[in-house]
């Protein structure tokens, strides 16, 4: 298997998923197609290096259906002998975009490919490609639950409180915050629609007021809309090269990619799915928890990073250093692709060397990859 690295990454500012968000107006497909431009143009490559175009999508249906990833690809002006594909792993469907592009490239099959993902949720509707009835779930299985419920479940297991939620959610908007106002988002992230910056984080979170919310799912629950990621319009995308082809190019390596894990979890808990993950991942990786000098677990809702840190034990100050999906948002599709373009940079701009990231997925599943800076 050939190394493959991470050569540009680069995302959008991620927009509030409401009608008057800042790129509602844009339509889905225009939205991915100028992360691709964005992201070639950084790179300084030619498009027709580009062999594939692997984007992951969630809601593939109505303006995202008919292969976002193909028409993305050539409204973008990519040749028409760019292929590219559409694929959807529920939220890792960005970061599975990003492991499927890598591994054609370390099977050999080709030598620079791109893995991205977008989402416009509030063009298209999240669930509006299908629906659970009654009487499918009543044949099935296992309970399909909302994940809302999921996360209820996961907090009273593992004993996460809500004072616990709020507060890791009004840090996760206050680091937000520190990494705008310090322009350590600059690097990854490309002005769009008259957007400089994502438009969900809040500066001064109002701590006080998040604990006056009342629970969404359960009346004597703790999941809020405060504590749980927010719906949102935005693109990711990363540019792969094997060590060759960015040799001849001349291209930077910023990252390698050391291991990529995907994992099934239980159903109906659903998003504890990021533990076996990292395990996994540091396992295939031979690391420890203590080795990873910056972690990006997707905030879904922020009892997850908080399951998710009372098995793994890591050091807190290297987790969503610069806040995560309560405070940017999250949209789905493309959240994968926007946390590995945070973490390539984090990386750099901290000097750390390994990376880590993982995304808990609909109906208990969860992907993981871990990068190494290149010096």
């Amino acid at each position: 298997m050939r190394d493959v690295f991470i050569v540009e990454a680069v995302r959008t500012p991620i927009g509030r998923g409401k009608e008057d968000g800042a790129l509602h107006n844009v339509h889905p497909v225009d939205l991915l197609a100028s992360t691709l431009n964005a992201l070639v143009e950084r790179a300084g490559v030619e498009k027709r290096h580009v062999e594939d175009v692997v984007a992951g999508c969630v809601t593939a249906h109505g303006e995202q259906g008919t292969c976002i990833g193909r028409l993305a690809g050539l409204k973008a002006r990519f040749p028409q002998e760019v292929p590219a594909l559409q694929l959807n792993r529920f939220c890792g469907s960005g970061q599975q975009a990003i492991h499927f592009a890598a591994q054609a490239i370390a099977a050999g099959d080709m030598e620079m490919t791109i893995g991205c993902g977008v989402e416009s949720m509030s063009r298209v509707a999240m669930g509006s490609d299908g629906a659970l009835t009654d009487e499918f779930r009543k044949d099935f299985p296992c309970q399909l639950l909302h994940q809302g419920i999921s996360a209820e479940l996961i907090a009273e297991k593992w004993g996460i409180t809500r004072d616990e939620m709020d507060e890791f959610a009004a840090q996760s908007h206050c680091r937000a915050a520190a990494a705008e106002r310090n322009g350590w988002t600059r690097s990854e992230v490309f002005s769009f629609n008259g957007l400089e910056k994502d438009e969900g984080v809040r500066p001064n979170p109002d701590l006080s007021r998040m604990k006056s919310l009342k629970p969404v799912f359960r009346p004597d629950g703790v999941v809020t809309a405060a504590n749980s990621s927010q719906i949102s319009d935005g693109a990711g995308a990363v540019l792969l090269a094997s060590g060759r082809k960015a040799g001849e190019l001349g291209l930077r390596k910023r990252a390698r990619i050391v291991a990529r894990a995907v994992v099934g979890s239980d159903p109906e808990l659903m998003l504890t799915g990021p533990i076996p993950a990292t395990q996994k991942a540091l396992a295939m990786a031979g690391l420890k928890a203590d080795e990873i000098d910056a972690f990006e677990i997707n905030e879904a809702f922020a009892c997850v990073p908080l399951v998710w840190a009372r098995e793994i034990q890591p050091n807190m100050d290297r987790l969503n250093i610069q806040g995560g999906a309560i405070a940017h948002g999250h949209p789905l599709g493309g959240t994968g692709a926007v946390l590995m373009t945070k973490l390539v940079n984090i990386l750099e701009r901290t000097g750390g060397r390994y990376g880590l990231q993982s995304m808990c997925i609909g109906f208990g599943m969860a992907t993981a990859t871990i990068i190494e800076r290149v010096n």
